[in-house]
């Protein structure tokens, strides 16, 4: 028997203890954005640091102007092997409206059927985050550390965490490693493990274009009266060219094409666009024409109009011309897109199309870039065949539409890249009552997770 094999053995031998395990996790009723459960926060905190102490690592609890941190490390004794950064989450989304839940949500139990694990949090995130824990376990049962670990786990990511960028800066060093792991992601079936390889970045931007000195009687000055609706329509519709592209100059600068075996498996994948868009009660793709609708949300740019306002908005009619009006704009970006350049050329496309008596007042809202895991990483290569040989397919690389925070701040602050391997569902039902987790993400993710930490070891 190999090294990993009597690691999967134990994790195998431990599946009731660590379900029950995780049973004690998901009762404490760590909701983070209510601070009548603070205690519960600190107390799930201290219950994470008792539990990784136990298994032989220098634990401990970190205090932040919010809810604690729970900061880990331990060594192999090997001095060849990689160093890795696993992050993940204890708090929890409130478990409102309670009449909606079929069980107490801090009462954890399996169904009927012993397939689901049920209880506000279980997939999103402690369900995941223990079935890291669990991997070390058996590593630590059975021998050795597979890689130097370092783990952080924080109490506000459904709050946006707010404490982690000053936390980053004062124990950046600390924290520093060859690689982040986060496990707050999905499977893309029940069968088949993903991989999410791309983030896409984002530019969020307010125009505001003001005319007159005051709204104006249409009857008294349409016509000669320039109107800051119409010149902000214009600029909209110019936006986008008839075949869906972005009409910025340069905008596509950064963007690459995916690599053939990729764009094969995504042509390949159980996907209804079809039924993706009748169940949001739409028919037809909109966007660039030449692309599938994997891509469009996966790895090709966008620009979108997210709120529009001017003039009178209440009930009946109001004869108006309005001194001014304004758009909210989203940009989302891939690849090496610069967020400040596709910023600056909307901008001097915006000042283009202005007329003489218009001026226009720009509202930043932030700007970060996409994240993109290279294909060629060794990382993703040794993850991908861990986790082909745990589920007997190849993982989906798939993208992301739209960001995950934590990603972009490890990359921008620490350098370093993050390996997205998550077995949650998309009927989860996170943050929604009932919340659960299959069985099977829980134990063969746990399977998985040391599969790929004995891979990353080489």
């Amino acid at each position: 028997m190999t090294a990993i094999d009597a690691v999967l053995a134990r994790i195998d031998q431990n599946r009731e203890a660590a379900v029950q395990r995780l049973f004690g996790l998901l009762a404490i009723p760590s909701v983070s954005t209510d601070p009548a459960f603070a205690q519960d926060c600190a107390r799930a905190a201290q219950w994470l640091v008792d539990e990784l102490a136990g298994l032989g690592f220098d634990a401990s609890l970190r205090s932040t102007a919010g809810h604690p941190m729970v900061v880990a490390h331990a060594k192999a004794k090997r001095r060849d092997v990689p160093h890795v950064l696993f992050y993940g989450h204890y708090d929890v989304q409130p478990a409102d409206p309670l009449e909606l839940w079929e069980s107490d949500p801090f009462k954890p139990h399996l169904s009927a059927d012993g397939e689901r694990i049920v209880g506000r949090g279980s997939a999103d995130d402690k369900g995941q985050l223990m079935t890291f824990v669990e991997a070390c376990r058996a590593f630590r049962e059975t021998g050795d550390w597979p890689c130097d670990m370092t783990i952080l786990f924080e109490g506000e990511e459904e709050t946006g965490s707010p404490s982690l960028p000053a936390f980053l800066a004062a124990n950046g060093e600390e924290l520093r490693a060859d690689l982040m792991l986060v496990c707050d992601t999905n499977m893309w079936n029940k069968q088949t493990p993903a991989i999410t390889t791309m983030l896409r970045g984002l530019v969020l931007e307010e125009v505001v274009i003001s005319a007159a000195s005051r709204d104006l009687h249409s009857g008294m000055f349409g016509g000669p009266a320039i109107n800051p609706i119409h010149v902000l329509s214009r600029i909209i519709a110019d936006i986008h060219d008839r075949r869906g592209r972005v009409a910025l100059p340069g905008f596509y600068e950064g963007v690459s094409e995916l690599p053939d075996d990729v764009a094969e498996q995504w042509q390949k994948l159980d996907f209804s666009e079809r039924e993706f868009l009748g169940s949001v009660g739409l028919s037809e793709p909109a966007g660039e024409v030449d692309r599938s609708v994997l891509e469009k949300i996966w790895s090709r740019p966008t620009c979108d109009v997210n709120g529009i306002f001017g003039g009178y908005t209440g009930k009946g009619s109001k004869t108006v011309l309005p001194a001014q009006a304004s758009a909210k704009f989203s940009f989302r970006l891939v690849g090496q897109q610069d967020p400040e350049k596709v910023l600056a050329a909307f901008r001097h496309f915006v000042h283009e199309r202005l007329p003489l008596d218009c001026r226009v007042e720009f509202l930043s809202h932030g700007a970060s870039p996409a994240l993109q895991l290279p294909f060629s990483s060794e990382a993703l290569v040794r993850a991908r065949r861990a986790l082909h040989a745990e589920w007997g397919k190849e993982p989906v690389l798939s993208g992301s539409g739209g960001s995950i925070p934590i990603v972009g701040l490890f990359k921008q602050d620490l350098g370093i890249d993050a390996l997205m391997i998550g077995f949650g569902l998309d009927d989860d039902r996170i943050h929604s009552p009932n919340e659960k987790y299959e069985m099977s993400s829980f134990t063969k993710g746990t399977r998985s997770w040391a599969r790929v930490l004995d891979a990353l070891a080489g």
